[in-house]
């Protein structure tokens, strides 16, 4: 193992743990890491272990679960790992007696090309706003958040009928070699940081809440709302309401496609014929449904959602 940089891994996700991994295959001495606490599961009374702590346990890293970032307890264990850099990939914003321990400092990875997409949630919004083209970004942590000086971007297109589970997956394969790509660069000083541009509109990523995951079938742009449900596929998931034999019900929609064509139904009317197609009204088309899930039952198939309606007539969304 290479006993230099000591690094402290800062993270809680999935897409955490593919950087994690390609570190402690590479031999990177990883001192320790900083995870989220465990969380209470439904069954059983268990607690839910974050991928990154899971990985710890498996590879007897030692690790940290704050609380509070602030908390004297938690920077005291922290400052003894004595880490040369923390790396931080996928975790909540950091205050300065955090970010600013080591010598080499903390850099974090971002899943957009900043300084756009800034924010929780950037994978979703590119897809929801149609971009065809994303990446990661490495950048020294500073007091803003995500504004610190760019070390790496790694740019990548979007596939024009991707979705969000797709694109991370992708990010996720390359986001090892640029994590390793910036700390050789930092640690043998080859890499110059740069401020981020100064850019006169900036699309923001925040959080998504429930309500931007409802689906508006009103649109005047079929795309604006394929995009919307590619974007938030697997999850959290695009919603409408369900209105089915006088019952209304929540149905989330996870996979579909957009047909360009000319009609004459109400917007929201949805449509089933004998080949299995499900398709939603809307005003320069129809969104055929592929998967998706009726409030109290599974994930399924459109013809087992069919199956599973029963009735073909006077259906609609909304």
């Amino acid at each position: 193992m290479k006993k230099f940089p000591k690094i402290v891994f800062i993270g809680s996700t999935h897409f955490s743990l593919s950087s994690l991994r390609e570190l402690h295959i590479k031999k990177y001495n990883i001192v320790g890491i900083v995870t989220i606490p465990d969380l209470p599961f439904h069954k059983k009374n268990k607690k839910y272990f974050s991928p990154v702590k899971k990985y710890a346990l498996e590879k007897n890293i030692p690790f940290l679960q704050p609380i509070n970032l602030t908390e004297n307890s938690f920077l005291r264990n922290l400052k003894l790992w004595n880490a040369d850099i923390q790396i931080v990939v996928a975790f909540k914003f950091l205050p300065k007696k955090v970010w600013n321990i080591p010598k080499f400092g903390t850099f974090n990875l971002h899943a957009s090309l900043l300084p756009q997409y800034r924010g929780a949630a950037p994978i979703n919004w590119v897809i929801i706003n149609g971009e065809n083209k994303t990446g990661l970004t490495t950048f020294l942590v500073e007091e803003k958040i995500d504004c610190g000086k760019i070390i790496l971007q790694k740019e990548i297109k979007i596939g024009k009928q991707e979705t969000a589970g797709e694109l991370e997956k992708r990010l996720k394969k390359i986001s090892g070699s640029i994590i390793i790509k910036t700390l050789e660069g930092i640690i043998k000083n080859t890499i110059k940081p740069i401020p981020q541009k100064k850019i006169d509109i900036l699309i923001n990523a925040p959080k998504i809440s429930n309500k931007d995951c409802r689906i508006e079938w009103n649109k005047p742009s079929i795309e604006s709302i394929y995009n919307k449900i590619r974007g938030l596929c697997p999850y959290p998931t695009a919603w409408t309401l369900l209105f089915l034999n006088k019952k209304i019900m929540r149905f989330k929609i996870f996979t579909v496609k957009k047909i360009l064509k000319k009609h004459s139904f109400p917007i929201g009317s949805i449509l089933i014929n004998s080949l299995y197609e499900m398709k939603v009204s809307v005003k320069e088309g129809f969104i055929s449904i592929i998967e998706g899930q009726i409030e109290g039952r599974k994930r399924m198939n459109v013809k087992n959602l069919i199956n599973g309606i029963k009735i073909k007539k006077n259906i609609f969304v909304q």
